[in-house]
């Protein structure tokens, strides 16, 4: 360092400074004119990370579900429906059990081999750590269980909020949602009818008409979960028809715990709707009606006998019978007789010629005689029903029946194994050979050699593998049956009718987006056209859903860094003020 500034005084430190320094208010007046640099994001690689999650994330919308569903059509539907929502909100439906993050089990209360599958089920999930929610009767029924303990649960009613319980459970919390939808205190049927779905069979649309029921049968433990009646307006089941038909679908299932007591909750009745349906189901379509108890369809016979004479309507009808014991009847507390389920089965065969007409029987329930059983088994004989269901009993935790002094196991056994034997003893479609009938194809056999169809009286007739015969209405000369079957060679030179005036969706495919829906995904759906039908597929809503977040966490990050540069401004005009 040079002597001479060491020799040289300083009045003030700020002497230092020469002239042509800047001054401090020079500097920060010169900060005005810095411009910063903005690091690139390459957004490529964050939507990639976006797509490719790590596989411990907890983020909803991003894992697979594998569904699995027991039971009645009621239930295959509620299970359709919620299938649809979780893919509309971005997860993956899955048919691999083990690829799966979270299983969905939907569950039902029937019979005790139907629970004991469902709590294997349980159990296999929870050995191999997956994420667990419980639906259908079985937790609604009985939610106290010791094997549902700490488990999520999607009451019957509250299928439309089963995205919050699944994104919840993904989060490592237990959900339970058991209530009940109401309407200024009135029960409603359930939930709505326009959610989203991924039908099974995307020719095949299920429609629950109600839920609930007005008996009080002593065996049955459905009755605790579904509760009592409950309707969907008629409007409401006739837009779900018409959009269904605009979605490519052929054929129509009406549903319930019992559709004869439809309206009676409401004003109505089932043949006000059928009328209704009939009207919006274009040529080649078909309806078929699901299971009615005696009681509620001996006081519409006419009308019914007239609705299922109707070209579009399946002249099939499922009326359980159970026993044909009076005394067992009143066991049961099933509020019919003998009498009354022969007089609507003799009318319906007489005034709709050809008729399906299938039953349900149960062997064994308590207190049931030899001479019980065998006034049954001389039912069978003389109607020789097509169809007959044979369930041998099962009690039931909390029902009635549970407590009763209970028949041995090999009784129950025995009698159901009888009275297969009668079932099995004549074949109600020998009589059809050489016939030509016009039927619906609709899917693939079990071991895919034939496509499945449907005639007239919903008998099951299967035809040959020709990809242009399906969803289609054929015409088949009958050539072989079966106890179960019949075969079909089509006609070469016949019409083919197309049911609907839409190509049916893809296998998988989400129905049913509505705006109202839309709305509550949000706005990455505002490119959808705004029609009441959208067709959407799972990986396509994905996407939108994780753009979505992308730009969620960009205005987020966006709004925090604005919010700092306010902070720091308002700091520094403090300071040099």
């Amino acid at each position: 360092m040079p002597s001479a500034s060491c020799d040289t005084l300083l009045d003030d430190i700020e002497d230092i400074v020469s002239q042509g320094d800047l001054k401090p208010q020079d500097r920060h007046s010169a900060r005005k004119h810095v411009v910063p640099k903005a690091r690139k994001r390459n957004t490529q690689k964050y939507l990639q990370e976006e797509n490719s999650p790590p596989s411990d994330s907890t983020i909803p919308g991003i894992q697979k579900i594998w569904m699995r569903t027991w039971g009645c059509s009621h239930n295959n539907s509620d299970g359709e429906y919620m299938a649809g929502q979780l893919a509309a909100y971005g997860y993956e439906i899955t048919e691999n059990a083990s690829d799966a993050d979270l299983w969905l089990l939907n569950s039902c209360t029937v019979k005790n081999p139907a629970e004991d599958h469902f709590r294997n089920s349980i159990k296999k999930a929870q050995e191999e750590n997956k994420k667990i929610v419980l639906a259908g009767c079985v937790p609604q029924a009985q939610p106290r269980q010791d094997y549902l303990k700490g488990l999520s649960i999607i009451g019957v009613q509250q299928i439309d909020r089963v995205v919050e319980v699944v994104e919840e459970t993904i989060k490592g919390h237990s959900v339970r949602l058991l209530g009940q939808k109401k309407d200024n205190g009135k029960r409603l049927g359930g939930a709505r009818l326009d959610l989203p779905k991924i039908r099974k069979n995307p020719l095949i649309e299920i429609i629950s008409i109600n839920t609930g029921c007005l008996n009080a049968c002593t065996y049955c433990k459905t009755k605790h979960a579904r509760g009592n009646l409950a309707s969907y307006p008629i409007d409401e089941l006739v837009e779900r028809a018409r959009q269904s038909f605009q979605e490519g679908v052929c054929e129509i299932w009406l549903t319930s715990e019992d559709t004869g007591a439809y309206g009676r909750d409401i004003g109505t009745n089932l043949p006000t709707l059928l009328w209704k349906l009939v009207e919006v189901i274009p040529e080649g379509a078909m309806l078929r009606l699901g299971m009615t108890n005696p009681p509620y369809i001996l006081e519409h016979l006419e009308e019914m006998a007239k609705i299922l004479n109707h070209p579009r309507v399946y002249a099939f009808l499922h009326i359980p019978v159970q026993s044909a014991s009076d005394t067992v009847l009143m066991e049961m507390k099933r509020e019919y007789c003998v009498a009354d389920f022969k007089r609507v089965v003799d009318f319906l065969k007489e005034k709709v010629p050809g008729i399906t007409l299938a039953t349900d029987i149960i062997c064994g329930f308590p207190g049931e005689t030899d001479h019980d059983f065998q006034e049954t088994v001389k039912l069978v004989e003389e109607y020789k029903f097509p169809s007959l269901f044979i369930n041998q009993f099962y009690p039931r935790p909390g029902t009635p029946a549970a407590k009763m002094a209970q028949i041995p196991a090999q009784v129950k056994k025995q009698r159901t194994k009888d009275l297969s034997r009668v079932f099995h003893s004549y074949n109600p479609y020998d009589h059809k050979i050489g016939e030509r009938q016009q039927v619906l194809v609709t899917e693939e056999s079990f071991d895919s050699k034939f496509y499945v169809a449907h005639n007239r009286f919903y008998e099951q007739v299967l035809v040959p593998k020709n990809p242009t015969f399906m969803g289609k209405m054929i015409e088949v000369d009958i050539y072989e049956s079966g106890k179960h079957f019949m075969k079909g060679q089509p006609v070469s030179d016949a019409k083919v009718y197309t049911p609907s005036i839409n190509k049916p969706l893809a296998k998988g495919e989400v129905s049913g987006l509505t705006e109202d829906f839309r709305n509550r995904l949000g706005n990455h759906l505002s490119l959808v056209p705004h029609t009441s039908v959208v067709r959407r597929d799972p990986t396509s809503s994905r996407m939108a859903l994780r753009l979505q977040r992308l730009h969620q966490d960009c205005a987020l990050r966006a709004s925090v860094g604005l919010a700092l540069f306010a902070l720091l401004l308002a700091f520094l005009v403090k300071i040099y003020n």
